[in-house]
């Protein structure tokens, strides 16, 4: 199952038995999902550049900055915990109704269909930093020029490919799954409750107009591009620069900066180096609160087989193993 000694080859093999389609589109992007797409990308991203101005001009409350907060995080642990962790990786196993959870809120973090993430993303691992990967930043090169372009691609660019990951090579076991197959289908569905529900809190409790719109503002728009941004962050930025204790065959790098904002994801040289592991910050002082979260449901018993890792397994992946031990 392994692809090298040091990372985990998460692609599971292609199934002789067609299975149906997953998400809309099928495997090919359609024009009417890439001006979607280019509309959930820019309008929230203009909104996120007009936040400063409008909070000058005529304020923000606190509901609207604990919208924003709540949402986030809801969408970022759906995620990290959800779309990344246990659907692609496998780093723990959940009962149904926390599994149908996780689903639903990495859906409403508006970053595409369940089933079609996982499969990018799995495709992605497979070759991280090489031919065939989806959105490595060293696609062009690695002159200053090339690297720009590269970064661009990676952050955004890539979605807008005309070539799309084969669902059913990278993501059978997802399809196969009627009701995991069902919510990546209503995508659709979990966008609009996902973008309707601050400015529904917002106006009922403040029973103006006013309060819908200003909770529309910053819970839906901005909160949607600052969480895009940030995500995308780790397909550029954490794939660019970063430092990279533990050993892999690519060049993903540990962002601290990005740690909070990205719920753990950016401690990602040794999600590279071990990706099946449940915990990302490994080491003193990096916090992972997906981590801690998943702690959290494997002692209420809603995750259990929960994939931790060990001293040992983490010394065995760092670059230097004497010195460590040392």
């Amino acid at each position: 199952m392994t692809a090298s000694p040091d990372v985990i080859d998460d692609a599971p093999k292609a199934q002789e038995t067609p299975v149906p389609s997953a998400t809309l589109g099928g495997d090919s992007k359609r024009s009417l999902e890439q001006i979607t797409l280019l509309l959930f990308i820019t309008v929230p991203f203009v909104a996120l550049l007009a936040a400063v101005p409008l909070a000058w001009g005529w304020g923000v409350s606190w509901l609207d900055l604990g919208l924003l907060v709540a949402m986030y995080y809801i969408g970022c642990h759906g995620i990290t915990i959800g779309f990344h962790r246990h659907f692609t990786h496998g780093a723990f196993k959940a009962r149904r109704p926390l599994r149908v959870a996780l689903a639903i809120m990495g859906s409403m973090a508006v970053e595409g269909p369940l089933v079609r993430w996982v499969a990018d993303h799995r495709k992605h691992h497979k070759f991280s930093d090489a031919q065939g990967d989806p959105h490595s930043p060293w696609r062009y090169g690695e002159t200053v020029p090339a690297l720009l372009k590269g970064l661009w691609w990676a952050h955004v660019g890539w979605m807008f490919d005309e070539e799309q990951t084969p669902q059913h090579k990278y993501a059978p076991d997802l399809i196969k799954d009627p009701v995991i197959r069902r919510i990546s289908r209503q995508f659709v569905l979990w966008t609009t409750v996902s973008l309707l529900a601050p400015p529904l809190i917002g106006g009922l409790a403040t029973w103006s107009w006013q309060g819908a719109v200003t909770a529309f503002f910053w819970g839906s728009l901005v909160r949607v591009a600052l969480l895009h941004h940030v995500t995308w962050s780790i397909n550029s930025i954490c794939h660019a620069v970063g430092k990279r204790p533990f050993k892999s065959r690519d060049r993903s790098g540990n962002v601290a900066w990005l740690a909070v904002l990205s719920c753990g994801e950016s401690w990602h040289n040794l999600h590279h180096a071990d990706p099946t592991s449940a915990r990302h910050g490994v080491l003193r002082g990096q916090l992972d609160s997906s981590a801690r979260i998943i702690r959290w449901f494997e002692k209420a018993g809603w995750a259990y087989d929960v994939r931790w890792p060990n001293a040992d397994r983490i010394n065995s992946r760092r670059k230097d193993t004497a010195a460590n031990a040392a």
